[in-house]
């Protein structure tokens, strides 16, 4: 079910619209200071109702709420991010005062059981919204068994959202990953929170860019430079760098694939010993990995995607593998059919690091870098990349198994293939 303020209430439907006319007004303040100006509205209206959800009482949803919209007082966990870069980021909002009422980004996650995540990760989405331009954004979440009361949070977000003057989409679904076909299910929940995209498609046009987050750390800023170098390198899509375990590994190795069509790292038979030799086989990769450079890969995902509304325009959809297909995860699939498509310019921006852990995800940042310390000292001139116009010829395939990999054509099962 979609969750709608126009379903709670006339006096929240009056109550809102003065809100969000009230925010309209400071937006071009928010931009000049860098950060989002949401604790001021949130504070004087707080007192919008807040029910028991179905797993946690009322007083616990408040107190995320207040964790989500006020992260240095927040009293539960949370940590720091960096102001916003309004000089670097300027080119991405929207002219004051323009009357398009197209939608410019569609932000759209999953969430299970992310609890203690959502302070850190809704907050950051929340800022980054607001910095872009509420009333051309849309923030589509789609959850689904969460006992944690994950759920119940997301849901009472609504209210506050659209006083904030941000479309919100809220469904949960009975999809269950675990107790069914694993990628066909991870699709259909990826397609879901696409939904709403196309319900309102004559405010979809071919520049909307859709910015889709996994359960991950994120600032506010790494939301930004996702968006920033896609449109700054004239990529088709970006991705991240996603990381787990007290000694940083890379965590989406199964789905990832440099333009040599091998895997970041080696995982031979299911050792692990060689995860810290990174792109081992791709000289150039490598170096601009280290110089915290984009780079073009076949396949990538790591956490966040950053991609144009078109190729989703044009039917392209997330799905599990063909019969006699290498099984695959549904973001490398996806990478698959966009090169199919024609939209090959695919870039990593190891600049923007991940975790899942709100705890290790404090750490990258201080291993890594913030994502705004580390592009402050880069000229962007070295951020060019020079696109390779074709796949590579053949793609590392894992199968079920570590101890099962084997090499196939980047484009079997696909239609030319076929051929």
């Amino acid at each position: 079910m979609t969750l709608d303020v126009k379903q709670q209430g006339a006096a929240n439907v009056v109550w809102a619209a003065e809100a969000a006319e009230r925010y309209s007004l400071s937006t071009v303040y928010a931009t000049q200071r860098g950060q989002g100006v949401h604790d001021e509205l949130y504070q004087e209206h707080s007192p919008i109702p807040v029910l028991d959800g179905d797993i946690l009482p009322a007083a616990n949803i408040s107190a995320y709420l207040n964790a989500i919209f006020y992260h240095q007082s927040a009293e539960l966990p949370s940590f720091q991010c960096p102001r916003i870069n309004a000089t670097r980021y300027n080119s991405l909002v929207q002219a004051q005062g323009a009357s398009n009422s197209s939608i410019r980004y569609y932000l759209a996650l999953n969430l299970r059981q992310n609890l203690i995540l959502l302070p850190r990760l809704i907050g950051s989405i929340i800022e980054a919204i607001q910095f872009l331009g509420p009333r051309f954004c849309m923030l589509s979440i789609v959850e689904g068994n969460s006992p944690d009361g994950t759920g119940d949070v997301l849901a009472a977000l609504g209210s506050h959202l659209e006083a904030l003057g941000i479309t919100y989409f809220y469904q949960s679904s009975p999809i269950d990953p675990t107790k069914s076909e694993r990628i066909s299910s991870l699709a259909a929940l990826r397609n879901l929170a696409l939904e709403p995209l196309f319900e309102h498609r004559d405010r979809i046009t071919k520049d909307t860019t859709i910015i889709f987050l996994n359960d991950v750390t994120a600032c506010s800023d790494d939301i930004l430079e996702l968006v920033y170098q896609r449109k700054f390198l004239g990529a088709n899509m970006t991705c991240a760098m996603d990381w787990n375990l007290e000694n940083p590994r890379f965590y989406d190795v199964w789905i990832s694939r440099d333009m040599n069509g091998d895997s970041f790292y080696d995982v031979p038979r299911g050792n692990w010993e060689k995860a810290s030799e990174i792109f081992w086989n791709a000289k150039e990769t490598r170096v601009r990995f280290n110089a915290k450079r984009p780079f073009q890969v076949f396949a990538c995902w790591n956490g966040a995607a950053v991609f144009g509304a078109q190729p989703i325009l044009e039917d392209l959809r997330f799905r599990a593998p063909k019969i006699n297909e290498c099984p695959q995860g549904e973001p490398q699939l996806f990478c698959k059919d966009l090169w199919y498509r024609g939209y090959g310019k695919i870039a990593v921006i190891p600049s923007v690091n991940f975790e899942y852990k709100l705890d290790m995800g404090r750490k990258i940042k201080e291993k890594m870098g913030f994502t705004s310390d580390v592009v402050s000292k880069q000229d962007p001139a070295g951020d060019f990349i020079e696109w390779e116009p074709d796949p590579p010829a053949k793609v590392k395939c894992i199968a079920n198994s570590w101890n099962n990999q084997y090499w196939v054509p980047w484009n079997e099962s696909l239609p030319s293939h076929l051929r």
